[in-house]
């Protein structure tokens, strides 16, 4: 795929979301992912924004039969840290990402399935028995990890549960103990394909976003790490990029001293390759960056500039093979 980065306004001319849709069939152990061949993805229209993910999706029986078919929507992991700005969905813990899903225009009522893992096991189990949240990121999993005793924190602890925080809250040293476990969500619902027909299915959803106070990748390379060379890799953050965000630096000599702070998406297409065809047969993505003033990179080919805020590629029989990033660069309010 080739590297495209997109740049606005200066030149005048940028937690990963699981995100297709695919069948599933529910086991023993849990959710798991199968093909189905009969079933194609005529379209999918792709709409991202740090607000909203909003996906509107053509499904072609091509077989002889009606099928009835479990649809299953990985939602994206949400991965607790109190050291990242990350701005969580605020949704209730039944429906965090103010999840809505329509088929042929009805409204679907999807089930829920959750999964809290830590280290790579699923723990969801040890969370039920302590009767904790799963959802790790609400001020109710805090209060009710902080009031555990002491030997079942540090059973939570040694499972990689829990991350230690000690501070001086003003009248000394103390420590709380944060939720550190992934939350995972999938909802799955049946749904009937007629032989030769085609249907629409449409979702929407509140996007987990991450992000910075400042620009990082103008950074020195240290420690092995090197902010500019992961940053062209993940969002194609071209030299004309890199330079354009350069020119704004209110210190040429602090790197951290550009106007804009960074938010992050990801979005996984490749779950779209266990339906039918040859990949989606016309696909469209939508990027909106929300303000004229913004920037925002990510890799593509064939994207133009459709809007003030908003980019578009079109693809025909499109194999998604890899996860989307997007980088926004918001500037500052008070910003020249």
């Amino acid at each position: 795929m080739k590297s495209f980065g997109v740049i606005a306004a200066v030149l005048a001319a940028a937690l990963p979301a699981l995100g297709n849709d695919t069948s599933a069939v529910l086991t023993t152990g849990g959710l798991e992912f199968v093909t189905n061949p009969d079933i194609v993805m005529a379209s999918e229209e792709l709409f991202i924004s740090t607000d909203e993910i909003r996906v509107v999706y053509q499904f072609r029986n091509d077989g002889a039969e009606d099928q009835s078919v479990l649809v299953a929507f990985p939602m994206p992991d949400i991965v607790p840290s109190i050291y990242s700005p990350v701005a969580f969905p605020q949704g209730p813990d039944d429906n965090l990402f103010e999840f809505t899903t329509t088929f042929d225009g009805r409204p679907v009522e999807a089930t829920l399935h959750e999964y809290a893992y830590a280290l790579g096991v699923d723990r969801t189990k040890v969370l039920r028995q302590l009767e904790l949240p799963l959802v790790p990121i609400s001020a109710a999993a805090s209060a009710a990890t902080d009031a555990l005793g002491d030997e079942t924190r540090g059973q939570l602890l040694h499972l990689g549960l829990l991350t230690p925080d000690e501070y001086d809250d003003g009248s000394g040293m103390t420590t709380h103990y944060f939720p550190a476990w992934t939350y995972r969500a999938t909802y799955t619902w049946e749904a009937s394909f007629p032989a030769g027909q085609t249907v629409e299915v449409v979702h929407s959803y509140r996007p987990s976003v991450g992000g910075t106070v400042g620009v990082s990748f103008l950074s020195e390379a240290t420690d092995g790490y090197d902010p500019a060379r992961d940053y062209a890799e993940k969002y194609c953050t071209d030299a004309g990029f890199v330079s354009a965000v350069r020119k704004t630096l209110v210190n040429p000599d602090e790197p951290w001293s550009a106007p804009f702070s960074e938010s992050w998406i990801s979005y996984i297409l490749t779950t779209g390759g266990n339906w039918g065809g040859n990949g989606i047969e016309k696909f469209r993505l939508v990027i909106d960056k929300g303000d004229p003033k913004n920037l925002v990179s990510f890799c593509g080919e064939g994207v133009r500039k459709i809007g003030p805020t908003t980019f578009e590629m079109v693809k025909e029989n499109f194999w998604p093979q890899q996860e989307l990033s997007i980088l926004i660069l918001n500037r500052l309010p008070d910003a020249p």
